[in-house]
């Protein structure tokens, strides 16, 4: 395991060596990983970082609020509104990593218009060391490795937590005293629901991914998953009242992992799983049918896309 105090340390001064007298932004999602990096960036050159958190309309249920509150003490912290953009980029792309490029190069000019108004030249973001593995060993782009663009406006990313693995993450993240809600956060895909929607994503389906999403989280509290979520995986036939519907195909998944390289799907009872389909198909009535994912990882992987 990382020894906390020494990697503080170590992480500190090479944020400081890279950034210099320069100014920086960094990504900010709310989730474990960036928030680290950015703890460890404002220890690093205080003022001179800006947070920046992009809103996609790709997040889950009241995230921007829980954001809002949770990094209400970071008076520079700014809430870019994008939702549009990103549905733009995203209209008609149907292939798992032209998503994940797609979204990965509209980050990366959001953060580029942030950093030319911050006057930054440095992108600091968390990535970590199953995003690199798992973009470099050809399994998947995440959007913030693999999905960037070739050519960025920037003097240099910094990646300050780019070598641990997400318990070790969890690990610096006590060590710096971050709330509970912050260090101890459900993993949340970087490029939000659109890989937890198979196909094209629309404002439609999307909905249905947060809605449902919401639901699981909710009703599999006390199991403590690793990751728990709910994917739109297409449409089927049901019926609803006394009238046929062509509506969409929601899997439940829920896994145990240690640092998400590999995972195993949750035993979870049949009352729980009766009372999520209730609760899905009965609050979205555009949704026929639940089906609960029992795949491992490998073969599978955790999200969908």
């Amino acid at each position: 395991m990382v020894d906390t105090g020494e990697f503080v340390e170590e992480a500190v001064a090479e944020i400081r060596g890279a950034v210099g007298d320069a100014n920086a932004v960094i990504a900010l999602s709310g989730g474990v990983d960036s928030s680290v990096a950015a703890a460890l960036a404002y220890e690093a050159i205080g003022d001179r970082l800006t947070p920046v958190y992009v809103d996609t309309g790709l997040m889950r249920k009241g995230e921007t609020e829980e954001i809002r509150e949770t990094f209400d003490y970071m008076e520079s912290l700014r809430v870019v509104e994008a939702q549009e953009r990103f549905l733009d980029a995203l209209a008609g792309v149907t292939d798992p990593e032209a998503k994940r490029h797609a979204i990965g190069e509209r980050f990366i000019r959001e953060f580029e218009r942030e950093a030319r108004d911050a006057d930054a030249d440095y992108l600091v973001q968390g990535t970590i060391y199953p995003d690199r593995i798992e973009s470099e060993g050809n399994i998947k782009s995440h959007h913030n490795v693999g999905g960037l663009p070739e050519v960025v406006d920037f003097e240099g990313i910094v990646e300050p937590v780019r070598d641990l693995y997400k318990d070790e993450v969890r690990e610096v993240a006590r060590a710096l005293d971050l709330e509970e809600v912050v260090s101890e956060r459900m993993p949340f895909p970087g490029p939000g629901l659109a890989v937890r929607i198979v196909g094209e994503v629309t404002e439609e389906n999307l909905e249905v991914a947060r809605e449902a999403t919401h639901v699981v989280e909710d009703e599999l509290t006390s199991y403590d998953p690793w990751q728990a979520f709910a994917a739109v995986i297409g449409k089927a036939t049901g019926v609803k009242g006394d009238n046929r519907v062509h509506g969409y195909v929601v899997a439940v998944r829920s896994v145990e992992s240690r640092d998400g390289m590999t995972a195993r799907a949750q035993e979870l009872d049949w009352e729980t799983l009766q009372r999520i389909q209730s609760r899905i198909t009965g609050e979205l009535p555009n949704v026929s049918r639940v089906l609960y994912d029992v795949t491992h990882k490998p073969p599978a992987t955790i999200e969908y896309e």
